[in-house]
């Protein structure tokens, strides 16, 4: 059973991308229905949508979470103010105090930035190492928590940002979310944002909030259920209040 699942795991990430059964394609601008993500743990349910505009990235989450991968894995790194994180393979059978964070299958995504996928609160966003092309983890990701800026704490922000990536501009109503719903604005153009949170935006705090050891991972284990399904974009809208780019 392992080795199937990791042989479906690895499957070229353009399977999932083109065609699912039938042969229909599985997302796109023009498509009715699109994944959605509920994502389970003891605080409560959160729920995703994935972007398009991160075809690799969706792709592989999506391959993931309908083989049960991340069926018991961990939330194993926690900052306040900052976002929760899990996936690393490592922690589904970790013990108390055990380091996590290095976990990861034989593959990593490319990176895929869009000036328009910016770290909100309840971003879902890749995980990755230093490596110079900035090339995500296969299975780690984070949620951002963040926090809510005045214009002079978005100014410092931007600024380190900025030193980072100078390329990165900040749109009008992009710098309006950060100063009212709030997230993590240093992030953006080094790590790639492929989902956004719909709801359960509450479970993130209450997440990050728990207590912690030194390495950040929480004195309690947390751990997680991930399942999707396919529906239809005009009844995620109507459940959630989720506005599909492009469509009215």
């Amino acid at each position: 059973m392992r080795k199937l699942l990791l042989l479906l795991l690895l499957l070229p990430l353009a399977t999932v991308a083109q065609t699912r059964e039938g042969g229909v394609p599985t997302f796109g601008p023009d498509k009715e229905e699109d994944y959605l993500v509920t994502m389970r743990t003891d605080f409560g349910i959160m729920r995703f949508i994935l972007h398009d505009d991160t075809p690799k990235h969706k792709a592989n989450f999506i391959r993931l979470v309908d083989s049960s991968y991340y069926d018991g894995l961990l939330f194993h790194r926690t900052i306040e103010k900052f976002m929760i994180q899990g996936g690393d393979p490592d922690s589904r059978t970790a013990v108390a105090g055990q380091p996590l964070g290095g976990g990861s299958l034989n593959y990593r995504v490319p990176a895929e930035f869009m000036p328009n996928l910016f770290h909100q609160k309840g971003a879902l966003a890749a995980a990755r190492n230093e490596r110079p092309d900035k090339a995500s983890s296969s299975v780690q990701f984070y949620i951002v928590q963040g926090e809510v800026f005045d214009d002079y704490g978005l100014e410092r922000k931007m600024a380190t940002s900025k030193v980072r990536t100078p390329d990165r501009v900040f749109t009008d109503e992009q710098q309006q979310v950060y100063k009212t719903t709030g997230g993590a604005p240093q992030l953006d153009g080094n790590y790639t944002v492929f989902g956004q949170a719909i709801d359960g935006l509450a479970v993130i705090d209450s997440i990050a909030r728990q207590p912690r050891d030194p390495r950040n991972r929480p004195l309690t284990d947390i751990r997680m259920t991930v399942k999707g399904q396919w529906v239809k974009k005009q009844e995620i809208t109507k459940q959630y209040g989720y506005q599909f780019p492009g469509r009215k």
